[in-house]
Formats: C-alpha cells, structure tokens, sequence
C-alpha cells in the first residue's frame, strides 16, 4: 500500500486544498492519503476559524482517508517547528513513502538546494547570517540575507518570503536531518497568494475566505432586537460556491454562529487575565518570547484592549504581527521553552491523535497499528501506551482544546463539550 501524507490547516477547507489531495495522489500514485492537520489553532499564530473535527469532516468528504491532529506545540510554532513536527509525525508512522506540499514557486530543486544550505549551514553561509543577527537583524531577514550572499541571486527576495516556500523548505530540511526514506514533492499553488484578501477566480486563498465570512459575522447584527440578517449568511455562501466544495458550503451553513467563527479577539479578555499573572521574568518561559518582548508586554499592559490590538501595539519593523500573535498564544496555552525541549530531546511528536477515517479505510487502519512506532489515539482515555513526555503533551492538547471549546460556548451559547467527549469522525 503505497501512502502520501498531507500537511495541512484548512482553515477553511477550499477548492485549492481539493486540487492538492487529487494531484498529490496523482503524482505520488498513492492508494491513499493520510493528513497530519492543525488543530484547533494554525501556525500564524491565531485560533483556526472553525473546530478541528467540523474541518477532519470537511478534508474526509474530499477524500483524505484519516486525519491526524498536529499536537498544539507544533501546530502553533514556527515554520520550522511546525514542519519538524509534522514530518516527526509521519515519520514515527513507519508507513507514509511520501509527502506533497503547495509551494508558490513550485520548484523542487531549488527548494531542496536552500533547504540543504540552512541545514548543512557551509561556512561561508554560517559567516553571513551571524554577521546580519549581530547587527540586531530578526532571524528570518538574517537567513534570507545569508542565502542570497552564499547563492549569488538576488532573485530569492520573492522565494524566499513567500509562507508556502518557506514551510516547504523546511519540511524538505526535516527529512533531510532525519535521514527519510520519504520522498517529496511539491506542486505549484493555485493562482492565489497566501495572504491574497479578495476572490479569485475559482481558487482563492483560505485568507480571502475567511474575511468574507467575517464580513457575514459582523456586519449583519440588526440593533435593539437581537435578530440577524441571515441573507447575508446566504449571499456570502452564493460568493463562496465557486470557492469551496459542496459539503463545505454545507457545513458553513449549518454551523454558523453555533461553532464557528472563532477569532484571536475572542480570546481577549482571556489573555488579558494572564497577563495579569505574569511577570518579566516568568514570561520569558515561554516559547518565543525573547526579553525584549517581555518587557514591551509588561511596559504596555495597561493598553490592552483587545489580542488583534494588542499584537498590533507590539509589533515591531523586526517582529511581524504573526510572531507577535504566535507568541502570546504561547503565553495563553502555557507553552514554554523547557515543554518545546523536552519535546524534542524525546522525538518530537509522542503519540498519533485520530481526529476521523473514512469508514472504508480498515484496512489502512491496520496498517498503522502494526507499523506505528508511537501510539495510536482514538480514545483520549486510552494513555496505557503514552511515556511520561506524551502524556505532559497530551495534558497540552487537551487543554487547549476545552479552552477553544469554551469560547465556543460562551460567544453562541452553545453546551460545553470537553475534549474527553468528543466523537471521532467516522465517513
């Protein structure tokens, strides 16, 4: 049975995430599809816009076999932190021959050419990128300024800026370090960039989606009488029918304003509450939050309002929002700097979370459990087989998920559901 993995978000599942489980199949010739997807937050550092098993739903229908939740550690880290996890992931399954990621440039070799450099780090590269960080350059602009010098091309500005080549470049590097027998490949993004806000053609970006629901979700409320407008709902789901398959439309219908949309603002006052427990020196625990960070979040405390606000009172010419949102979710998630070490001292990823299967996926399913090297996970209560670094992970997991849950519950009134009773997606 030859396997291709899928790193993913879908936040929200589109028509371009539909191209790339098709061609992925089509290129790797795979008899099926395993998706290692970000949970309930996504790696700009912001809560995913709908919950993780409405999204398994969705990629099941478009016919992924089995989604696996990307523990929160990694799904809200770093490019390399993010690509490190995942690919630990697949790697620990001991089935998947290979993976298939989008990249705007859509050039594997000269993907894989960087991604060696920054992993072999030759000397003259090394020179150049300590030079940029003792100059006080951010990491990422050091990096790239190395590449550019050590390559000779100026060009790589573009590439390298671009999100979906930098995540492929790191998975590319992941495999690289680790030795894989899993092969890559990368096919070329559909039309729309990545932070793209507008409606193209009939393959828009997940970010365009999400401000034309945003747009339903807000500005709709009729005053005074609690009511909403709901053919605005429509007339944006008339918007998206060319955008997004139509179990997805579907979705979007049913469970607006009872599970989704879910913001970083929403977590505001949350996150203000623990600011008001945290220190200078306790801060800097956490993961990515440098000391200089630490001090602007203390010295602006009393200007919090709200998390969209407050990223943007943070941000700095080196430190984008996305960094500064990705940090403070650390803060509210309790993800530090030992957890991320510990972590990775123990291999990374410590168990596979089954977030769904499609029903005819048995067999697959056995296949899993006699080459698995970590734990499979339906059950949350089913921890016999967890070490104690699993176990701190899923302690983690678990948490952030009943707190997403919670926003749930308060913004649309809707029964708390804890993790433990969440049902597995069955198709």
């Amino acid at each position: 049975m030859k396997i291709v993995g899928l790193i993913t978000e879908y936040n929200p599942f589109h028509n371009g995430h539909l191209y790339h489980i098709e061609k992925a199949k089509e290129i790797t010739k795979a008899d099926a599809v395993i998706v290692v997807m970000s949970g309930n937050y996504v790696q700009r550092g912001a809560p995913a816009i709908m919950p993780k098993h409405l999204r398994a739903e969705v990629a099941l229908e478009a016919g992924v076999d089995i989604v696996l939740e990307l523990p929160v550690c990694y799904a809200t880290g770093s490019a390399e932190y993010f690509a490190a996890g995942a690919i630990s992931l697949f790697e620990q399954l001991g089935c998947v021959d290979s993976i298939c990621f989008g990249s705007e440039c859509g050039d594997y070799g000269l993907l894989e050419r960087i991604a060696h450099i920054v992993a072999d780090e030759p000397e003259e590269y090394k020179f150049s990128l300590q030079e940029a960080l003792r100059k006080g350059i951010s990491f990422p602009r050091a990096r790239q300024m190395a590449l550019k010098n050590y390559l000779r091309d100026d060009s790589l500005d573009v590439v390298l800026e671009q999100p979906n080549n930098i995540l492929g470049i790191e998975y590319i590097k992941a495999l690289y370090k680790s030795h894989s027998s899993i092969r890559s490949y990368t096919i070329k993004r559909m039309v729309s960039g990545y932070h793209d806000e507008h409606l193209t053609g009939t393959y828009s970006s997940a970010s365009a989606i999400r401000k034309l629901l945003d747009y339903a979700s807000h500005s709709v409320h009729l005053e005074g009488d609690g009511m909403f407008d709901e053919p605005a709902l429509s007339e944006v789901l008339t918007r998206l029918e060319d955008q997004v398959p139509p179990s997805c439309i579907r979705m979007l219908e049913e469970m607006h304003r009872s599970r989704y949309p879910i913001y970083a603002n929403d977590f505001s006052l949350l996150l203000k509450y623990k600011l008001l427990t945290e220190s200078r020196d306790s801060l800097v625990k956490y993961k990515d939050i440098t000391d200089d960070l630490a001090n602007r979040i203390m010295n602006h405390a009393n200007d919090f309002i709200t998390f969209d606000q407050f990223c943007d009172l943070l941000k700095t010419r080196d430190m984008t929002y996305t960094r500064i949102s990705r940090s403070l979710f650390h803060i509210l998630l309790n993800i530090t700097n030992e957890d991320m070490i510990r972590y990775q001292e123990k291999g990374y990823c410590q168990y596979a979370h089954i977030l769904g299967f499609r029903k005819d996926a048995g067999k697959l399913l056995s296949h899993l459990k006699k080459n698995s090297q970590v734990p499979l996970i339906t059950k949350l209560t089913q921890i016999e087989n967890l070490n104690d670094t699993g176990l701190a992970m899923l302690e983690k997991d678990i948490f952030a998920s009943n707190l997403y849950e919670s926003i749930i519950t308060n913004k649309f009134k809707m029964p708390f559901v804890n993790e433990y009773q969440q049902q597995i997606v069955r198709i």
